[in-house]
């Protein structure tokens, strides 16, 4: 494994990885930067275009290990950028964009041109889109797009005012607002405030809030203790651990399906503000599938004698049992792990006997849990209705 540390949107970021690595690999599977699309993986097809040092580069044939130092800029780091900003309004005016799939690519090279050729006409503007494939629209609204941006920079044409883009578009996103996902007492489970409601669709974000009644400087010192959290955790095991790297494993069982998933972790502790970060990557030997998460967690003072544990989550899955990633199960899961870990943790920390996590998570009180928040959706529907 080679240590590579770069710029990514304008945070410095490290990692372990193969030398072979690819940056976008880098990008999708270590910093879950999913915007950064594959498709040809041969440089082809332009989806994994990103900003590596302020040019266009093809992620999929640049090494990661070869950017070591370097500044890199997803589409994601453009959120904000005014530029893209315009570019966003304008694909939707000419309706330059149908699946998707290569719209990213397409923003940062259309943002290159606009940037680079502020001169450019309909045949450069082509020329220019040579190295991004759409297999949809047949490039005549994305061109019209930019040549739209273009004529409004050079005051020909009215101004592209971007769309207004919602409030909370970074906030956690979550399915379901049943309970026992969002803030929960660990003594009961249930929820002391639903959480907000996101879009429709897998999530890939998910966030928790532990309610304990023990004073935030011992839930500190806690977290800060891997093997104790591990041994709250359902069918976890910590295998060694130096300096901040940990390495572990973690059973699950879902009916007949068994999954055994090892792997590593790195864990950063911010003593001043009682917060840290943890981006781990694992895979299920068995089944071959591949798990890499990253979450953000914070000890808030509530009180002298209580405080929340707050943990906001990203995951991704992938493989033959990323089907479990997605809906209902893995809120359910997330919510299980949690308040099973909550319910320890504070036991452990009031001198109480805690109760010891099941050697491995089952299904049996996951899909109670799934077909009753169901039932109280449609008693719920029926009511409002």
């Amino acid at each position: 494994m080679t240590r590579v540390t770069l710029t990514i949107n304008e945070r410095t970021r490290g990692a372990d990885i193969a030398p072979r690595t690819s940056l976008a690999d880098l990008l999708r599977d270590t910093h879950l930067l999913t915007g950064t699309h594959l498709g040809c993986e041969h440089g082809v097809c332009g989806a994994c275009t990103i900003l590596l040092d302020g040019a266009p580069v093809r992620s999929c044939i640049t090494g990661a290990v070869a950017c070591a130092g370097r500044s890199v800029r997803t589409i994601e780091g453009l959120a904000e950028d005014a530029v893209v900003a315009e570019l966003r309004a304008a694909f939707t005016a000419e309706h330059a964009l149908q699946c998707g799939y290569c719209t990213p690519g397409m923003l940062v090279t259309a943002r290159d041109i606009v940037l680079r050729l502020p001169g450019a006409d309909e045949a450069r503007v082509r020329l220019e889109l040579a190295g991004n494939l759409c297999r949809c629209t047949g490039y005549g609204g994305i061109v019209r797009a930019i040549l739209r941006v273009l004529d409004a920079r050079r005051g020909e044409a009215a101004p592209v005012r971007p769309a207004p883009l919602p409030a909370a578009r970074f906030a956690p996103r979550l399915r379901d607002t049943g309970a026992g996902t969002g803030v929960m007492d660990p003594a009961t489970g249930a929820p002391v405030a639903a959480p907000d409601a996101g879009p429709d669709g897998a999530p890939d974000r998910m966030r928790q809030v532990l309610m304990l009644d023990v004073p935030a400087d011992q839930v500190w010192a806690a977290v800060r203790d891997p093997v104790l959290v591990v041994e709250c955790v359902p069918g976890a095991r910590l295998l060694s651990r130096q300096d901040d790297r940990l390495v572990g494993e973690m059973r699950v069982s879902l009916g007949p399906i068994q999954a055994a998933f090892g792997g590593e972790a790195t864990v950063e502790y911010r003593t001043d503000a009682m917060s840290g970060r943890l981006v781990c990557r694992g895979q299920d030997q068995a089944s071959g599938t591949r798990l890499s998460g990253e979450a953000e967690f914070h000890v808030i003072p509530d009180g002298a004698e209580r405080c929340r544990l707050e943990m906001d989550m990203r995951y991704a899955l992938r493989g033959p049992l990323a089907q479990f990633g997605r809906g209902p199960v893995v809120q359910v899961f997330a919510t299980e792990i949690a308040r099973t870990v909550g319910a320890s943790l504070q036991a452990r920390l009031r001198g109480e006997a805690a109760p010891a996590p099941p050697a491995r998570l089952g299904a049996g009180r996951l899909m109670v849990r799934i077909v009753w928040r169901a039932l109280k959706r449609l008693v719920s529907f029926r009511h409002d209705g």
